[in-house]
């Protein structure tokens, strides 16, 4: 089968199409023919070799989400599995493939009017923008700054904050034509990558959902009011400087929090409880998916070329 592999890490030329042999599942997995692969940002960090020191080598099939039809199962599976239109976890690597096992424990299957591309678009960042908001301790009335906003976390996360009652929700993007889009999707206010103001853009913000971190996350640090939390769910920007945390002990006494939220620290039948009810939004037209584009599974490097690019609003999506 085709796959798309990690030749050398840095540039998105560095990816490779390579034939491999179709994965077999082992006990407890299934295999599916994958009909949508999400391309996500943290495939992107991976590519740069950024966590090279977390394991990930030279070599690597890319991939963490997909979606399409169960072929096969693995013992102990019921074998009712086969033939079902699923989304799949499949951990950090697979998933850039025409085939790919996982854990049925990461299957979910798909409800009738949710297309592949709109569940890998969905189904990782909406469960990661959710649980970032209830790792903020986000109520009603409070407002909200979603830094990053264009990809798909972000565009979930505003959703989500101006659903359930935010005060405000401001965004940063990168461009007007963007920060109309995103009103329309529930921000009401719009502010540039540094987090410049707007005339009416609130002074402080009681929760900073952050996708980017980086070397400006200091700034945006700064944007807190007391009591304020900032969740950071992403570091598609790079890592922030080192001694940044001198900044939470600077302001003391402004009682500010800073957490980090990986979904991989959420019980897996919490998250799968919240991408079963976000794809039924979704597939009812409450909540709403952004596919930039679907591209065939070769052109990899043109959709990881975007990414890094800043061209992707919403999600990129590649297709065997």
């Amino acid at each position: 089968m085709k796959a798309v592999v990690i030749r050398t890490f840095g540039d998105p030329e560095g990816l490779e199409v390579v034939d491999v042999p179709v994965p077999v599942p082992a006990p407890g997995q299934v295999q599916i023919a994958t009909e949508a692969i999400g391309v996500g940002g943290v495939d992107a960090v991976i590519r740069r070799g950024t966590l090279a020191a977390y394991g990930f080598r030279e070599g690597h099939l890319l991939g963490s989400e997909v979606a399409g039809r169960v072929t096969a199962v693995g013992e102990g599976v019921d074998a009712s599995w086969i033939g079902r239109r699923v989304w799949a976890f499949t951990g950090l690597s697979g998933g850039y493939a025409e085939h790919a096992v996982t854990s049925v424990e990461d299957v979910l299957a798909l409800p009738d009017g949710l297309t592949g591309a709109d569940a890998v678009t969905l189904g990782g960042s909406g469960v990661v923008a959710h649980f970032a908001l209830d790792r903020a301790r986000f109520t009603p009335g409070e407002t909200v700054l979603v830094r990053g906003a264009a990809g798909s976390i972000g565009i979930t996360a505003v959703q989500l904050a101006a659903r359930d009652g935010a005060g405000a929700v401001a965004v940063t993007t990168s461009s007007v034509e963007r920060g109309a889009r995103l009103r329309d999707l529930g921000a009401t206010h719009v502010l540039d990558r540094s987090g410049a103001d707007g005339p009416d853009a609130p002074a402080g913000f009681d929760v900073v959902i952050d996708v980017v971190g980086g070397p400006q996350l200091p700034l945006f640090l700064d944007k807190l009011n007391s009591n304020g939390r900032y969740v950071a769910v992403g570091v598609v920007g790079g890592q922030p400087p080192a001694d940044f945390g001198m900044q939470l002990m600077d302001a003391f006494r402004r009682s500010l929090s800073f957490a980090t939220l990986s979904s991989d620290t959420v019980p897996g039948p919490d998250r799968q409880a919240v991408r079963s009810s976000q794809f039924a939004d979704a597939a009812h037209g409450n909540l709403r998916t952004v596919v930039h584009q679907v591209l065939p599974l070769d052109q990899a490097v043109l959709a990881h070329r975007e990414m890094d690019a800043g061209e992707v609003f919403g999600r990129v999506v590649l297709a065997p």
